[in-house]
């Protein structure tokens, strides 16, 4: 699902990925579409790329391929437009193919929320072990953080041994008197609530006085366990 900041809502938990070796991958029209929320984003992409693709044969050839090799081939074959190798990473990603990964992780930060959302949804179902690594070094890349967005959610979805450490490291850069990146902490206070790790109580504590803030740091308090009572 997408929301109306051009973020992804829930982004799905990925499974254990495969190699070459993954399943034939489908599209619509004459192709398998994937059920449920895989193929809602798989036709919201159609729908967004369509238009950037401006008709090209190979749009539709690339959305029916049941190849993975031919759409491995288009992301390392030169000259080939971003729209080519959003597809193929994409259906790779969903298929379980691991070399979408470094294709993915490149969209993950593009400038555009729209490939972001649809890279962050495509690792998640891809499953590599990189996947969590890769998300935070993103997110806490001070000179990317206006494209952080997507990889603090996808933090948040992996559950990853990685994901507190950045989330706690991001927002703490946002307590900052006057930083304009407060979406970013925002999402960071929600990650560190529904992770409901006890380390990420003195930075929400912080971040109850930021006014931007506070709301998501207040209702994230509440989800972390109860400090423990000093014996008597």
């Amino acid at each position: 699902m997408r929301g109306a900041d051009g973020g992804g809502g829930q982004v799905a938990a990925g499974g254990a990925g495969r190699g070459r070796g993954g399943p034939a991958v489908g599209g619509e029209g004459d192709r398998t579409v994937p059920s449920g929320a895989d193929g809602e984003e798989l036709r919201s992409l159609t729908h967004r790329l369509g238009e950037e693709a401006g008709g090209s044969p190979e749009f539709e050839r690339l959305l029916g391929a049941r190849d993975p090799d031919e759409l491995a081939a288009v992301l390392t074959g030169p000259g080939r437009p971003l729209w080519a190798r959003e597809v193929a990473a994409f259906r790779l990603g969903l298929a379980g193919d691991r070399r979408a990964f470094e294709a993915l992780v490149l969209l993950l930060n593009h400038r555009d929320p729209e490939r972001c959302v649809s890279a962050a949804y495509a690792l998640a179902r891809l499953g590599d072990p990189r996947t969590p690594r890769a998300a935070a070094a993103l997110a806490t890349n001070e000179l990317r953080v206006a494209y952080a967005l997507l990889p603090v959610r996808l933090l948040t979805q992996l559950r990853a041994p990685e994901s507190v450490p950045a989330l706690v490291t991001v927002l703490e850069r946002r307590l900052a008197p006057g930083d304009p990146h407060w979406r970013v902490g925002v999402a960071c206070a929600e990650g560190l609530g529904a992770l409901g790790d006890p380390a990420a109580r003195p930075v929400l504590e912080a971040a109850c006085a930021h006014p931007r803030l506070a709301a998501a740091a207040v209702a994230a308090l509440r989800r972390l366990p109860r400090p423990a009572r000093p014996p008597s």
